[in-house]
């Protein structure tokens, strides 16, 4: 099975963690010693951000 492309850049993966607070978690054991809890906080943060983002576009036209 072929891997699957990230859609986040792993720079923005380690930011959101650090805001999230479970950084050191990923600096020690890797993405896989997250919680499920902790990646979905990542990827609702993450869509948060994309929609501001959105929006702040929409308003600059």
């Amino acid at each position: 099975m072929g891997r699957r492309r990230g859609v986040m850049s792993e720079e923005f993966k380690y930011e959101l963690a650090k805001d999230l607070g479970f950084y050191d978690t990923v600096k020690n054991g890797g993405w896989g010693e997250i919680r499920a809890r902790d990646a979905g906080n990542m990827v609702k943060r993450a869509i948060e951000i994309a929609e501001q983002q959105m929006a702040q576009n929409q308003n600059n036209r």
